[in-house]
């Protein structure tokens, strides 16, 4: 798995449902939630989507259209 993108839960929920509508398997790495429930937090932005290796330059530009379109 190749992470195409990392940053905070909301934009993180956004991009995921991007790349799943545009039937990319994903899988959502949330260390802020690890760190909670194992007892020490991150004040970090740190939500990771990672992809196959399969569609990294497809699930990278969707990744690259939705944050230019969100500014």
């Amino acid at each position: 798995m190749i992470e195409v993108f990392s940053g905070s839960e909301i934009l993180a929920q956004a991009v995921n449902y991007n790349l799943r509508e545009a039937g990319i398997v994903t899988f959502v790495r949330d260390e802020y939630e690890s760190g909670r429930l194992a007892g020490f937090g991150t004040s970090d932005a740190a939500v990771s989507i990672l992809v196959d290796k399969r569609d990294v330059i497809e699930a990278k530009l969707i990744v690259e259209k939705f944050l230019s379109n969100k500014q």
